[in-house]
């Protein structure tokens, strides 16, 4: 997969911010969509607004993006051999939504494992997320109605 098409793609849905704001689900979150825990001592607990220096947005993307990644192969067994395009999507939905909340999408995971990529764009318009994030779903969703068009 190309991980700089990946990394550019997120950063465009998520935005980059250099301080720590407030994410739509009311989390301190800073950089791109990254959630700040306990694990980043220097910036959690700090107040909305807090400046955050580009290195640190890179550090915290790039981990950010090995996980992300890690997580879609626990959730699809065969991620590494799926379409690039499914993996592109699958990788932006699992970044958003992080692994606990995708793998509730026991009926999309069912469809990508087979393939079936008209029945995975449907589960992923009949969700919460779906009415949530409505741009960015439309914009995964028409990319997923595309690998199920014969060439």
């Amino acid at each position: 997969m190309n991980l700089i098409k990946l990394q550019n793609e997120i950063a465009d849905d998520e935005g980059v911010k250099y301080e720590i704001y407030k994410c739509s689900e009311g989390y301190p979150t800073g950089g791109i969509g990254h959630l700040i825990t306990e694990w980043d001592e220097e910036y959690y607990e700090q107040p909305i607004g807090t400046k955050i220096p580009n290195e640190q947005v890179d550090d915290w993307f790039a981990k950010d993006i090995q996980v992300t990644l890690k997580d879609c192969k626990i959730i699809f067994e065969e991620f590494d051999s799926l379409p690039e395009e499914a993996q592109l999507v699958i990788a932006n939905m699992c970044f958003q939504l992080g692994r606990p909340r995708l793998s509730k999408f026991k009926n999309f995971i069912a469809a990508v494992k087979d393939q079936d990529w008209d029945r995975a764009a449907d589960e992923m318009k009949d969700s919460r997320w779906y009415k949530q994030t409505t741009a960015r779903a439309e914009r995964l969703i028409s990319r997923i109605q595309v690998l199920g068009v014969p060439v």
